[in-house]
């Protein structure tokens, strides 16, 4: 069984920082493209930032210099660095993973909230 699971989340003041993990079991994480997308109260789900097995990373402009997205394959986790948050960054943040084996698979963690506020 496939399993993605978050951690990391929780509140920071504007211009804080804080580190994302996403830990994978019942797949081999590094033939699958990795990402961070994020749902606000109110709001459609949108992508933050993704991670090709090769290394190219897409972000979103709204955060682009200020996160980061990386990966352990040894260890089936991918982080999100976000450095100067913002209070329009607070959301549920979720993990995913996608690939084309055969036929196309996604998987999805549960999400983890990011607040920022002072």
């Amino acid at each position: 069984q496939v399993q993605l699971l978050e951690s990391g989340g929780g509140l920071v003041q504007p211009g804080g920082s804080l580190r994302l993990s996403c830990a994978a079991s019942g797949i081999n994480f590094s033939i699958y493209t990795v990402g961070w997308y994020r749902q606000a109260p109110g709001k459609e789900r949108e992508l933050v930032a993704t991670l090709t097995t090769g290394g190219t990373t897409k972000y979103a402009d709204s955060v682009k210099g200020r996160f980061t997205i990386s990966r352990d394959n040894a260890n089936n986790t991918v982080f999100l660095q976000m450095n100067s948050l913002e209070p329009e960054d607070t959301a549920v943040y979720y993990c995913n993973a996608d690939a084309y084996i055969y036929y196309y698979r996604q998987y999805w963690g549960q999400g983890t909230q990011v607040t920022v506020s002072s």
